[in-house]
Parts: C-alpha cells; structure tokens; sequence
C-alpha cells in the first residue's frame, strides 16, 4: 500500500518546517497568506488527510464553527445584516469559548469546496447555512459530510437540517397593510436576489397581499442587496411613468440609498413618496427622514442559530426554533395618501 502522507511529507516538499505546516493547516496564524496557501494547495496535492481516527479517540474538537458567505467582500463591510448576525453569533460562540472561522466565496461550488475541506481536515465542528435556495444542493453535500449543521432560513424541508427562521411572510403582509391603510395602491417593492428562498417568500407574500387589498399596480424588482444596485433600481422606477407612490426595500441599504435618489431627482419622503426598508439597522434612523422600517433583533437571531448548532455539537441533536418575526416601526418616510402628489 502507498504509504500515507504525513505533515513532515508536505514539509519536505514546501521547503518549510512542520511547525508552519501545522499553523497552515490548522488554520492558525504564525505563516503569511502566501505560504499558507502554497502549503495547502501541496496538501491537497498529495492527498493530505488529518488522522481523524486518533484526533476522535482523543476527544478533539476544532473549538470552531463555519460560516461561508456567498457575497463580495466590499458588501460585506458595509451590509448592517451581516454584521449584526455575525455579532449575535460571536456572542453565543464566546460563552462557550468557540471560534468562527468565516470564509468568503464567490458561488455555490466554491462554497461546497469549502465545506468538504473543513470537514476533511477537521476545521470546525459545525456550519451555519445561510441564503438558501429552493432545492440547494449544498444541503445534499452537509448530509453526504455528516457535517452538523443549521440552517439560517424557513420555513422549508432541508433534508432533516434544524433550522432557525422568522416568518418574512407576516412581515411583508404587515408592510402592505399598512401603506394600504394610509391610501397607496401604486407600490413597488425592491426585492433581493431572486433565487433566494425567502426572496421568493416575500415575493409571494406581497403579491398575494396586494391582490387581497386591491393594489391595482404592485410591481417586484430584483436587485442585489447593494447601494449601487438599490440606486440604479430606484432611479429607473422613478423616472418610469406612472411612478409608484410607495417603496419597500428588502434591506436598509438599499433603502437608504433609494432615498438619497428620490430627493436627487426632487421628489420629497413622504409628501409624493412613501418608504419602507427591512432590518432597521441603525442607518435607518440617521438620516432624513428617519425610514418606516420592519424590525427586528438581528444579533438575537445570530446568538438563536449559534446556540442551536452548540447544542447539536455537544448531543447530536437539537430542534428547530421560529424566531420574532419582523414587525413594523413606522417612522417619518411614511405618510397618508391625502399628502401624496395626485398622478
């Protein structure tokens, strides 16, 4: 049989130490980027596997959990989501003295990838799963993997995986009511990405509510969640004819960013425009006017998942939670339709 490759092995071909080898590895700092990968890409290479029979007879555990998101890294720094998720998820693992080990990819197969490599060398003891889509494929390869996991989306059947969702549904619903209510029956709704599962549940939420309340134009837009893209949308949708008279953005980044556009081209929130965002981080309540938005505790969720997949690490098993859903807070972007320019 060939003989199994050990760390020394890829030492000896890297022309580095087995100290730096053990740092690339195990993912610890101590060698730069560079090496790092050089001495990864000779691992795999030569077929490199941690000897995980005697890691689980000692009890090992990677202390770690995995979060790969599929998303450019400039969004990341300056989506509020992500970071207020990241933060509730930080919070739990730091009760337990647990790391996070986050990767940033650029699609799906990069991210299965991912997944297969943390697995193989034992990189984190569970993964949270976000940004789901309607029969994903990466909840084939968690189970094929036996990697415990939770997935940050529902309500949905994904393979047996628990989950932790809100319901986006009521939410979306609450958000129409509400313009309705105050007079508005021309409303467009900026949406994420549509292949996205709870994209495509607020998608059809707003409009099955719409046709319930008599909208008579109510209109979906996707886009993608950033600031350019919310501006490049929100400026088309304005100059069309027939304008809408209120907005919804499915996040607050989009929004703002649509409100920045409307008053470039002169049309005054909320006297010819109402606006509501999702998320209602802080950028919501700084600028003017503060934006009518759907609420919720975004790091609580964060800390609700991490918990979950804690428990499911340490038993084998944990159960599912439906977190808060979002709920209204109206705010000054908002008005009545009797204060709203007549078409």
């Amino acid at each position: 049989m060939a003989k199994r490759p050990t760390s020394a092995d890829i030492a000896r071909a890297a022309g580095v130490s087995k100290g730096a080898v053990s740092y690339a590895l195990n993912g610890q700092p101590g060698v730069s980027e560079a090496t790092r990968e050089r001495i990864l890409a000779i691992a795999a290479e030569m077929g490199f596997r941690p000897n995980l029979a005697a890691r689980a007879l000692n009890g090992a555990s990677a202390g770690t959990i995995g979060l790969a998101l599929c998303r450019p890294a400039r969004v990341l720094g300056v989506e509020p989501f992500f970071m207020e998720l990241i933060s509730g998820i930080e919070a739990a693992l730091a009760e337990r003295s647990y790391g996070l080990t986050l990767q940033v990819v650029p699609d799906h197969a990069a991210e299965i990838a991912v997944y297969r490599r943390w697995s193989a060398e034992r990189r984190v003891d569970g993964v949270l799963i976000v940004d789901l889509h309607r029969n994903d494929d990466r909840i084939d390869v968690i189970r094929e993997l036996q990697l415990p996991a939770v997935v940050i989306a529902g309500p949905g059947d994904f393979g047996g995986l628990p989950q932790v969702w809100s319901d986006d549904a009521a939410a979306v619903t609450e958000a129409v009511e509400y313009l309705c209510a105050l007079g508005h029956r021309t409303i467009t709704r900026v949406g994420g990405m549509p292949e996205l599962l709870h994209t495509e549940i607020r998608t059809r939420a707003f409009a099955e509510v719409c046709e319930r309340l008599g909208v008579q134009h109510a209109v979906t837009v996707p886009a993608d969640y950033t600031a350019e893209e919310g501006s490049r949308v929100t400026r088309r949708v304005l100059s069309a004819p027939g304008r809408p008279t209120a907005l919804i953005y499915d996040n607050d980044l989009m929004a703002v960013a649509g409100l920045a556009v409307a008053q470039e081209m002169g049309i005054a929130v909320p006297g010819e425009l109402s606006i509501v965002a999702w998320d209602d981080s802080m950028l919501c309540r700084i600028v003017h006017p503060p934006l009518t938005a759907l609420s919720r505790d975004v790091p609580a969720y964060g800390t609700h998942a991490a918990h979950r997949l804690l428990e499911l690490i340490a038993t084998g098993t944990t159960t599912s939670l439906e977190d808060v859903a979002a709920h209204l807070v109206p705010r000054g972007s908002t008005a009545t339709i009797s204060s709203v320019r007549p078409d």
